[in-house]
């Protein structure tokens, strides 16, 4: 992998990490398109969700703060009950990582014609939350649990982890400002469980063959476009402006499928 390559798929995992069009779709696209190989990429793919990951640090830094504050309290307050619903949104994809890894690594093989039928799957979600016109309720254990489901399910490339996250709070009737905090505080769980149990298993060290420049500009490239989207998109949940976005899913996800 070299620099250029590095670059765009820095600023593809920034950018679709938090807008509804599925980061592992075109990263999968983009690893074809770029020919990168993706035996090699185990690494540069833990630098570039830890910089997304930062990226949801620095916008919720004050939720964060907060939420740290009132933990260290040690009491069963707003605060924790909200830690706990997070918890309990990553058990789904908790099983998944511990005992269907190898199945969801065999997803990973550059199938055009599957990352383009879970873009339409996808669009699909997205679509119908623009038939759903109620969203004020709040997030209960259930919700919690459901939605985690969907972050499961978002495994496969070609399912946006944030858009089956977002669209399905919307359509449990969320409210939209809460889902979309939600969605991307819970991401932080499964990430980080990712790149610890990589470390642990000495799979990293494994992939080394990309150089360091590499690796800083696809570090440098995902943190400041996911920065940009993750503030961007706060603001479509809560204009409601997902159906373009579905729109978006359908038309890549027919050429990927009719371009394999």
């Amino acid at each position: 992998m070299n620099e250029f390559q590095a670059l765009i798929l820095g600023i593809l995992q920034g950018l679709t990490e938090f807008l509804p069009v599925s980061s592992s779709g075109h990263l999968e696209i983009g690893h074809t398109l770029l020919g990168v190989n993706n035996s090699n990429n185990l690494l540069f793919a833990v630098v570039v969700h830890v910089a997304t990951v930062l990226s949801t640090l620095v916008v919720f830094r004050k939720d964060i703060s907060i939420l740290i504050k009132d933990l260290l309290a040690f009491q069963w307050n707003e605060s924790t009950i909200y830690i706990s619903k997070l918890l309990f949104s990553s058990v789904p994809v908790l099983i998944l990582a511990v005992f269907f890894k190898e199945d969801i690594e065999k997803l990973y093989t550059g199938n055009l014609v599957m990352v383009g039928s879970m873009l339409l799957l996808t669009a699909l979600l997205l679509g119908l939350t623009h038939f759903t016109k109620r969203t004020d309720g709040k997030i209960t254990f259930f919700k919690a649990l459901l939605i985690g489901i969907a972050q499961a399910m978002a495994v496969i490339p070609g399912i946006s982890r944030s858009g089956a996250t977002i669209a399905t709070g919307l359509l449990l009737k969320t409210e939209k400002s809460e889902i979309a905090r939600f969605s991307f505080l819970m991401v932080l769980i499964p990430i980080f469980g990712a790149a610890l149990l990589n470390i642990a298993n000495g799979e990293i060290a494994s992939t080394q063959t990309i150089g360091i420049l590499p690796l800083i500009v696809g570090f440098v490239a995902a943190f400041l476009s996911g920065l940009l989207a993750c503030s961007w998109m706060i603001k479509i949940v809560k204009r409601g402006k997902l159906i373009y976005f579905a729109i978006y899913c359908l038309v890549i996800g027919l050429i990927a499928i009719f371009a394999a």
